[in-house]
Formats: structure tokens, sequence, C-alpha cells
């Protein structure tokens, strides 16, 4: 039986729209949704867990032919991910926003913060994309599906490649602490577990959960010791509390000459002639504006607050 006049005008009314909406394009940039800390993985069916991967959150803008590489904070950082960018504008849709972390993986096939900023030094040929989630695709905002579905629509916008600029986060479907025991034996970062139900909400909030197998966290420099052969013996690090700086301790370890000559660079037009903590005086420290991001491992704290068995991992330049 032929369709009705009515019918056929809705149809093509339908098809009409749809064809408009895939050419709207999508926003600049998206508020990431941040993963709250814990202790242990959440239990129950309604997580998804992921790697934790350590490298920078970015996320990928499609739009008219072109891609764009965001980080959390909105800077525009596709001439340094100029092969994530390229493999992104070869996917097949006419727009979308990919979130997702890029990385540099190490021998054992494990993401380096510092292998990747020894990367983005020489040009940013290494780094590939961990795609975790899609919020947007042809027109549409997903932020509204669940993340089961987002991610579905992910899987069909760039596969699940072994290779190439720009992968698929596997998920685990289990038992989040055997997961978690899985990443702590291959000594990873740590695992992000996510509720499969749930929206895509920016900011903070409890619907992402990260829990580390190593300890690491970003801290203020506000100063060094200098070693006597113009390199560092170690530099003194800040923490943020209640609208001020307390001193986390020194960290002397993980730096290498090309490193210590770097930071030398970076750290002394910042100087300045006091500490940021203004109850903190070492003799012979060199003292400098707290704006430079340190990406530190530890241990734990000691009872006085500082970092025991600190190393230094690179500095953060997107904050």
């Amino acid at each position: 039986m032929a369709a009705s006049p009515r019918k056929a005008l809705r149809a093509r009314t339908d098809s009409a729209a749809e064809t408009i909406i895939s050419f709207l394009p999508p926003p600049s940039w998206i508020e990431p949704c941040i993963p709250t800390l814990v202790a242990k993985p959440p239990k129950g069916d309604r997580w998804l867990h992921e790697v934790k991967w350590d490298g920078y959150r970015v996320c990928v803008v499609i739009a008219a032919c072109r891609a764009t590489v965001r980080t959390r904070r909105g800077h525009d950082w596709t001439d340094r991910f100029k092969p994530i960018a390229a493999a992104a504008a070869e996917l097949f849709c006419r727009n979308a926003i990919i979130d997702g972390e890029a990385v540099v993986l190490d021998a054992q096939g494990r993401a380096s913060f510092s292998a990747l900023q020894a990367d983005l030094a020489g040009g940013g040929k290494r780094a590939v994309l961990y795609a975790f989630d899609c919020l947007f695709l042809d027109g549409r905002d997903l932020r509204g599906l669940p993340l089961s579905e987002r991610r579905e629509a992910l899987e069909q916008l760039i596969g699940r490649p072994k290779s190439g600029a720009i992968l698929f986060s596997e998920e685990f479907e289990g038992d989040g602490a055997e997961f978690f025991k899985i990443a702590s034996a291959h000594e990873l970062e740590g695992i992000i577990s996510k509720r499969a139900d749930l929206p895509y909400r920016s900011g903070r909030s409890q619907d992402w959960l990260k829990v580390k197998c190593v300890q690491s966290d970003t801290f203020l420099i506000i100063g060094y010791q200098p070693d006597g052969r113009g390199g560092i013996a170690n530099l003194k690090l800040a923490i943020e509390e209640n609208g001020a700086l307390r001193y986390a301790g020194p960290v002397g370890t993980g730096f290498s000459d090309a490193t210590m000559r770097m930071l030398r660079r970076v750290l002394d037009p910042l100087a300045q002639n006091r500490s940021a903590v203004p109850s903190l005086k070492v003799k012979g420290a060199v003292w400098a504006r707290p704006e430079l991001h340190a990406v530190i491992a530890y241990r734990d704290f000691t009872t006085a607050g500082e970092l025991r068995h600190a190393s230094f991992k690179g500095l953060r330049d997107d904050e």
C-alpha cells in the first residue's frame, strides 16, 4: 500500500531536518567530566572500568573537515598533537567531539608522562589518543545519553583499532576490585570507574571515580636548591589548601641533565626574594613565584605533611 501524501511529505521533511542537523557545528570546547579520587573501586554492575592513562586530557573537535585538539582548560594544542588531529580529520563524520587522553607509550605498553613530555619537545610525533567518550556526533549532542550508548557511538565512529593515532580505550565490565589488581600488577597509573547508565556531566562529580595504583599529583614549584654545579639538587614544592600554600617538601630524583637545564631555564626568570610559603626558610634556596606545576609520583606523606619517596615526572603546562 503506497504511503499517503502527508506521510511522504513528513518523511521528506524529517530527512531534510536530519541533513540540516548533521551540518550544525559542535561547540568549540566542552568542559570535561572530572573523576573524583577514592580509596577503592566501587561495587556493583552499573560501572564500567578503564585504565587511568598517564597523559594530557584532551577533547578533539571535528568540524568543517578540520580537527582541533583542546586541553581540559580549552587551550588549542592542535600544533602539539598534529598526528592525532590529522587522524581525527580523516574519520567518517561531518562533525564530532571526542573525549580522551593523549599519551605516549613506553616499551612495556604503559603510558609514560615523562615520555610524552620528551615527545612534545621533539615535535609530538609519537603521541596517540586513547578515546573513551563521544559527546557530539553529526549535529547531535550526545551528552544526555547514558555512557554505554555514547561509547557505542564512539566505537561506530573509530572502531577498535590495534594501532594508529586514535585508539579505543577498552572497558572492563566485571568486578572493579579485580580490575584494580590487574592494573596494579602491571604497574599502571590506576583505573577510572564510570557509571554506565548516566549522562555526561561537566565538572567534578561522583559519576566518574579514580583509584590510583601509584600515588601522583600536581604540586606548585616554589623554588629549588642549587647543586653547586649549575644544576638542581632538589625542587621545593607546595600545595594549595584552604586558599593558602602549604609546604609539601622537596623532590630530588627523576631529573636528567637535560631536565635540570630545562628547569633552570624556566625557573630562573621567576626568581623572587622570599618563599611563597611565608614560614619556610631554607639556607641557600632560590625561591620562585609559584607559577609552574610539577607532576610528582610519591608513596605517601609524612606526619609533618611532606612527601615520602617523591620523584619528578614532568611539568604540566595545560593548567
